[in-house]
């Protein structure tokens, strides 16, 4: 009982000795000073804009812990690097390019699943006795778990949302089609189907038409679409229709066609994830269905043998 009385007193200590240091390390005497806070009293500033204009999902944390959440994610960002996968990703799930952010919520999910792992591995040393270098080794895993799962997270994001632009793609191509064939032109076709369309690629269209009118060529706001997206499908159409506003040729039978490819393309897929889980579907009919049935044709017998041994 003393050992175990004397081993929470030294991690009791150990803990408030860090707390002691961590707080020492950030307080404003010991803290160095930045050249740009150094410089910033001396220059012309531009008047601080209002918190409600601020995108919540590009503004960086703030508050006490801002400057170690700071350089935990740079320390992230240097560890794992894929800096402009993370960028890319972000692009594709649709949400907002500010990679120094996705970092930080890395380092939140990290500590706390450090935290849960910390909690539960406490409980197992309090009542069994558990060794604590298993559960440093533990609790470190479940940190860089935390981390990789957040990663996972984004990954899995970008392939739902391109998975929902692909199945509203042959739509909104036909009924772009359906617009042009009637006499608009491409910019009032893609207003019409905007307006009278929902989802991510009219998200991404209507986004496209809003940097048509702050002075973005269309031809450039079309290419962004499918810099942003960066899949083959929407990159043929949209070089399409580019090809269409640049050369004046015909752009109705080109969009049928693109058309029919995208859901002779869905078509295929789903023949394909049919194979797939039909393959799936044959591991509980092996592992656990076909067990169970010879075990019960074969059981009688024996135990008829057996009687009669």
């Amino acid at each position: 009982m003393s050992s175990s009385l004397s081993a929470a007193g030294a991690l009791a200590g150990a803990v408030f000795g860090v707390g002691v240091l961590l707080m020492v390390a950030g307080a404003p005497v010991t803290r160095g000073v930045d050249l740009s806070q150094r410089i910033a009293p001396y220059l012309d500033q531009a008047p601080r804009r209002s918190r409600l204009l601020l995108d919540p999902a590009v503004a960086h944390h703030r508050g006490l812990l801002a400057p170690f959440a700071t350089r935990a994610a740079a320390m992230v960002d240097r560890l794992l690097g894929g800096r402009e996968s993370v960028h890319l990703r972000l692009q594709r799930a649709g949400l907002a390019p500010d990679v120094e952010g996705f970092r930080i919520q890395q380092v939140i999910w990290g500590i706390g699943a450090g935290i849960l792992a910390a909690a539960a591995g406490s409980l197992l040393w309090w009542t069994r006795g558990a060794s604590l270098g298993a559960l440093a080794v533990v609790v470190g895993c479940a940190t860089l778990g935390g981390v990789m799962v957040r990663d996972w997270g984004l990954s899995r994001a970008a392939e739902r949302r391109e998975s929902r632009l692909m199945a509203e793609f042959p739509a909104l191509a036909e009924l772009l089609a359906l617009a042009v064939t009637a006499g608009e032109s491409t910019p009032q076709a893609l207003e019409r189907i905007t307006r009278l369309s929902g989802g991510e690629l009219a998200a991404e269209l209507e986004l496209c038409l809003a940097q048509t009118r702050t002075g973005t060529p269309l031809v450039e706001a079309l290419q962004g679409v499918s810099r942003r997206t960066g899949l083959a499908p929407l990159t043929r159409f949209v070089d399409g229709i580019v090809v269409a506003v640049q050369r004046g040729t015909p752009l109705g039978e080109v969009l049928r066609a693109q058309a029919q490819d995208a859901r002779e393309a869905a078509r295929q897929a789903l023949i394909e994830e049919g194979g797939k889980r039909e393959i799936a579907m044959m591991v509980p009919v092996v592992f656990l269905v076909l067990p169970v049935t010879v075990l019960f044709a074969v059981y009688p017998g024996l135990s008829m043998l057996r009687v009669a041994l």
